[in-house]
C-alpha cells in the first residue's frame, strides 16, 4: 500500500499507533521532536508488529517516524549565544538517530526482522532552512544517513540541485557530538525536555485548528449546495 496515515506521536496518539500497526495500516508517526518522543513512537510500532507476529499475521507493515528539526532552531533564535546558532535541531536529530541505531541493532528488533518485519524509518521533517544567514541546505547536508527519509520542501530540493558537494558525511550512529552540543544549550538556559513538549503541543494544536478549519469549509460548502438544490427543486 503506497499510502500512510498520519497519527501524531503524542501520548494520546500512541495507543492509536499500536492498534493501527496491528491492523496492518501503514503509519506516518508525526510531530516527534525529541529522542524520548521517538522512542515512545518506536515502542508503539514494535508492540503492534509483535502482536501481529503472535497472531500469525504478516509483520511487514510500513511506518516512518517523523522528527521535526528546524523548529528547534526557530524556537531558540535570538536567545542563545551566536556560536550555538542553528545547532540545536541537528544535535537533537543526532541524538535521535543514535537511539534509532541502537534499536535496530537490538536483539528484540533482530527477532522481528528475521520474522519478516521491516524498519520504521526515521523521517526528517521541517528541513527547510529558516535562517537567511545559514546555508540553504543546512539540514539536508547534516542529516544524511541510512534508513532515513528527508522530506525537504521544494525550495530546498531546488537548492540542493545547485550543490555539487554536500560534504559532512553520514550521521554518526553513536550520536557524535550531540550530547556536548546539547549540554552547551542547557548551560545557556534551554530546557530541552520542556521545549520538546511545548513544540509537540503547539504542533498538535495547529493540526486541530487546520482540521476544524477544513470541517468549517466542508460544512459551508454542503450548506450552499443544499440551498442551491432546494431552490432548484422549488422552481
Amino acid at each position: 500500500m503506497n499510502l500512510f496515515i498520519k497519527i501524531p506521536g503524542t501520548q494520546q496518539g500512541l495507543p492509536a499507533i499500536e492498534e493501527a500497526i496491528f491492523a496492518g495500516i501503514p503509519i506516518n508517526v508525526t510531530l516527534l521532536f525529541s529522542r524520548e518522543q521517538y522512542q515512545a513512537a518506536a515502542e508503539a510500532f514494535l508492540r503492534g508488529i509483535e502482536r501481529r507476529i503472535e497472531a500469525g499475521l504478516n509483520p511487514h507493515v510500513d511506518s516512518v517516524a517523523s522528527v521535526f528539526v528546524s523548529r528547534w532552531d526557530t524556537a531558540v533564535a535570538g536567545n542563545v549565544p551566536e556560536q550555538l546558532r542553528n545547532q540545536l535541531g541537528i544535535a537533537v536529530a543526532k541524538r535521535t538517530y543514535k537511539a534509532a541505531s541502537n534499536l535496530l541493532s537490538s536483539a528484540r528488533w533482530q527477532r522481528v526482522y528475521n520474522l519478516g518485519g521491516r524498519p520504521q524509518r526515521l523521517l526528517w521533517a521541517s528541513t527547510g532552512t529558516k535562517d537567511p544567514k545559514a546555508s540553504d541546505i543546512l539540514y539536508v547536508k547534516a542529516l544524511g544517513a541510512p534508513f532515513t527519509v528527508n522530506t525537504m520542501p521544494e525550495a530546498t530540493l531546488k537548492a540542493l540541485a545547485t550543490h555539487a558537494d554536500l560534504g559532512g558525511g553520514l550521521l554518526p550512529t553513536d550520536g557524535g557530538d550531540s550530547e556536548d552540543i546539547l549540554g552547551q544549550f542547557a548551560k545557556a538556559g534551554v530546557d530541552i525536555d520542556a521545549l520538546a513538549v511545548q513544540l509537540q503541543s503547539e504542533g498538535a494544536e495547529s493540526f486541530v485548528k487546520s482540521w476544524n478549519d477544513l470541517m468549517k469549509v466542508i460544512s459551508s460548502k454542503t450548506a450552499s449546495l443544499d440551498k442551491s438544490a432546494t431552490l432548484k427543486a422549488a422552481s
